[in-house]
């Protein structure tokens, strides 16, 4: 049985576990970052000082082993002008359980054991972390929810504190057959995890097969004109060269009706920009389109790496 890790955070990590649940053969973890500071989960994390549940909320949603009325229950935000409004009743309930046990990790094993999630999930840290992003021109910025919204070159990610990295996300990288870092943001979603140096160093001492899944589009604020090689490059600025053994991106047609929609948010087709690389690229079928948005297919992802598996035998 092969290991396979995904490393990660946000909507995107979701796609992934979706599709690679389902793969007979392969026993799944998945690390998550604890970096947001917004919304509900940043008021929760402010008035119960606990780390960031929202992105573990997420994920554990995708890995339920079937969509019961609990795991939809998960995603449900209450409305109105109470205290309990703009919350996700999944991040209240994770609260719940960390209260009563005195365990973050204890209450996502539990909640895990609940919505039966086919794989684990371990969050990157257990500290109330503070992400920091220094721009090209020396602006700093403070806070995950925040660095979007400067539409600035970043130039790197990094925490104010010195963060440790739970024992457990370290052990899976270490003895995994496969480690996939994921689509979504690649500053708030994917960085936070791989800057926590125990993390850094168990990237670099595993043997796993390291694969990226490009993003299809630019995220306005965050890769403003980044190619699929800019990808890379921050991800090995933000740990080490050669990081990245296979790049996996799409190979869609993107229609230009569909493309002025994202014109007119600032967003843009990531590009192959050179054609030789240090990496594996693979070219695939992997988005879907919905009511004009691009978006990656569950069921694609998981095709292909089980494409990918098969290559490896």
């Amino acid at each position: 049985m092969k290991k396979v890790v995904v490393i990660g955070g946000g909507t995107g990590q979701s796609v992934i576990l979706r599709g690679l649940k389902n793969i007979e053969g392969i026993k799944l973890h998945t690390i998550v970052t604890v970096a947001d500071d917004g919304g509900s989960t940043g008021r929760l994390r402010e008035n119960y000082r606990m780390p960031a549940m929202g992105d573990i909320r997420n994920v554990m949603v995708a890995l339920a082993e079937s969509e019961t009325l609990l795991s939809s229950l998960m995603d449900f935000r209450f409305e109105g002008d109470g205290d309990v409004a703009g919350h996700n009743l999944g991040n209240l309930l994770l609260t719940a359980l960390t209260q009563i046990s005195g365990n973050f990790l204890e209450a996502i094993q539990t909640f895990s054991r609940v919505l039966r999630v086919k794989g684990e999930i371990i969050p990157s840290t257990t500290q109330i972390v503070n992400l920091i992003a220094i721009m090209e021109d020396g602006t700093k910025v403070r806070g995950e929810s925040n660095i979007p919204k400067f539409h600035n070159r970043i130039e790197r990610v990094y925490y104010q504190e010195h963060v440790y990295a739970t024992r457990r996300a370290v052990s899976v990288i270490e003895s995994a057959d496969y480690i996939i870092f994921g689509i979504g943001s690649l500053y708030t979603s994917i960085m936070p995890n791989i800057i926590i140096p125990e993390i850094k160093s168990a990237l670099k001492k595993t043997k796993a097969k390291k694969i990226y899944f490009c993003n299809a589009m630019t995220q306005p604020g965050e890769t403003d004109n980044f190619t699929m090689e800019d990808h890379v490059e921050a991800i090995e600025k933000h740990s080490f060269k050669g990081i990245i053994d296979t790049v996996v991106t799409h190979n869609n047609i993107l229609y230009d009706e569909v493309l002025e929609k994202y014109k007119q948010e600032k967003s843009f087709p990531i590009w192959i920009g050179q054609k030789e690389h240090d990496y594996d690229l693979i070219k695939s079928d992997l988005l879907k389109f919905d009511d004009g948005l691009i978006r990656h297919d569950s069921g694609k992802i998981k095709e292909t790496f089980e494409e990918i598996l098969d290559m490896k035998e």
